[in-house]
């Protein structure tokens, strides 16, 4: 950690700098105790900030890590949201990073723990809490694990790597560091609730299988992209987990929960005038016979995933009015809608989208949304529709 890029004057530099950061990596640093590289991570980091983290962007003498640390840190809007799930006297974050979400617990615990084994890391957390004026978050440097042998908290996250030395990118929490199932005891022993980070890739079900005594299951999403599993473990048993789905867009939260043992018989229905798109948080729940009935809207079809209704209803994802319902046939397809422009989504169709924009000659954009699917009957079709706002 360069002390010299908090100076007023590099500072200055940094929060004004506009345009291609590559021209100033060819003309060098201006600043004799400052590499050029430097120079380029705080930048890079700052404006990597600027949506993901507009706290930290728009705050005096913040400084930012490798391009690689920021990327893997949660954002603001997952971090908040994290922290709105738990309160308490003490919070231990295992694995703190930059920081992200270790300052959104300073929000509702009165004690919160930063453990970084990386001791660069670790400083530019604790300089960013002074600087945001987090005066209850400590921050400790080393291996997390052994540090809270003797320790007891209300509450411990842990968001695991995972990057595996042997195996690159990992996904199963087995594979990942810490490994929370061989450690998954020894850390219930320590705190009244387990939070364990996922990633979005992550299989609900081998989680599950991977995991004792799991509570609640949040996936989360933000601009209908799944960002994090959020997994809350307790060491009471529980007879139903609970699956709480939420999609950050715009100025709206879209909710939809349920417990994973309620069954449910969807309708099922040719298309009518509306057409609807569960988020993308609820297509990783698996939510898709529970959304129908729930909704009170038909299913197109088992596998399609979109449902419709003849009346417009409230619903957790994108709404459309069908404006027109084409068998896909080739004659239908040049007559209707070949050379046209259009967004293009596919549901259970044997074509993916750059096939069908190829041979069918669809430029990308426009207000026009074309669905290729597969309706109840086993019939493929294209819904031609407009989006409802």
């Amino acid at each position: 950690m360069n002390l010299n890029i908090l100076r007023p004057d590099v500072q200055e530099l940094i929060t004004s700098f506009q345009g291609d950061s590559s021209r100033l990596a060819f003309s060098g640093s201006p600043f004799p105790s400052i590499t050029v590289q430097e120079l380029l991570v705080q930048i890079n980091g700052r404006e990597k900030a600027k949506v993901k983290l507009p706290t930290w962007f728009n705050s005096k003498g913040i400084y930012f890590p490798r391009k690689l640390n920021l990327e893997q840190t949660s954002s603001e809007i997952t971090a908040n949201y994290k922290a709105s799930l738990v309160s308490g006297r003490s919070i231990a974050d295992l694995t703190g990073g930059f920081g992200i979400d270790t300052a959104a617990f300073s929000e509702t615990f009165d004690q919160v723990t930063h453990f970084e084994q990386n001791d660069e890391l670790s400083k530019i957390a604790a300089h960013n809490f002074a600087a945001l004026k987090k005066s209850n978050i400590e921050c400790i440097t080393g291996d997390s694990l052994l540090k809270i042998k003797s320790e007891s908290y209300d509450v411990i996250y842990v968001d695991p790597a995972r990057r595996h030395d042997r195996k690159g990118k990992v996904f199963q929490l087995a594979d990942c560091a810490p490994s929370i199932p061989t450690h998954l005891d020894y850390l219930l022993d320590r705190c009244k609730s387990l939070i364990i980070k996922t990633s979005p890739m992550l299989d609900i079900s081998l989680g599950i299988s991977e995991l004792k005594h799991v509570h609640e299951i949040h996936v989360i999403a933000v601009s209908n992209e799944v960002k994090e599993l959020i997994w809350l473990i307790r060491k009471e048993s529980v007879n139903s987990i609970k699956m709480v789905t939420r999609n950050f867009v715009k100025n709206e939260v879209q909710e939809f929960d349920f417990q994973m043992n309620e069954s449910a018989t969807p309708f099922y229905g040719l298309p009518k005038q509306f057409l609807y798109e569960p988020n993308a948080a609820i297509l990783k729940s698996g939510a898709f016979q529970l959304i129908s009935q729930s909704k009170g809207v038909e299913k197109l079809h088992l596998h399609s995933h979109l449902y419709t209704s003849s009346s417009l209803q409230d619903f957790p994802g994108r709404r459309f009015e069908i404006l027109e319902v084409i068998p896909y046939s080739k004659n239908e397809m040049k007559t209707k809608i070949a050379k046209t422009k259009a967004n293009v989504t596919v549901r259970n169709f044997p074509e993916n989208v750059l096939q069908l924009r190829k041979k069918w000659k669809i430029s990308e954009g426009g207000t026009t949304y074309l669905f290729f699917t597969t309706n109840k009957n086993d019939e493929r079709i294209v819904l031609v529709c407009t989006k409802v706002e």
